[in-house]
């Protein structure tokens, strides 16, 4: 059976955090935060806004695709011949707050990406979690 669209991979990275969805909400979508543990950026949490995300190996440019405040974002991540969708789910918990990152879109080819957004993922949610660990 011969499918229509290529076949592409997809990253999922998934934690606990004791934390409330809400302050998970303003790691995620507040620039400076943002900043603080995932990379530089012009982040306005508006549906269909236009980002940059900014590191040392380059820049990402990004759409906003849903919001849905402390559930759901999604946006567009373009970098390095990628085009992909990352979307985070922020679940509440008894203990806090379960939040889901999915990142589709890497094509058979996009070994490296893939290996590392694999790789880096969890390194930024170690980020994040040192962020909330700030946070009020």
């Amino acid at each position: 059976m011969n499918s229509a669209a290529p076949e592409t991979r997809t990253v999922v990275v998934e934690r606990e955090f004791a934390h409330p969805p809400e302050k998970l909400w303003r790691a995620l979508t507040q620039p400076h935060l943002i900043a603080e543990w995932l990379m530089a950026n012009d982040f306005i949490p508006e549906l269909e806004h236009r980002f940059k995300l900014k590191a040392d190996w380059g820049i990402v440019d990004c759409q906003v695709l849903a919001i849905e405040p402390n559930r759901t974002l999604a946006y567009s991540w373009a970098a390095l011949g990628l085009d992909s969708v990352v979307t985070w789910t922020l679940t509440p918990t008894r203990h806090g707050t379960h939040l889901r990152m999915e990142q589709t879109g890497f094509a058979a080819d996009q070994t490296r990406a893939y290996q590392g957004a694999r790789y880096g993922w969890p390194k930024f949610f170690d980020g994040l979690e040192q962020t909330l660990a700030r946070l009020d």
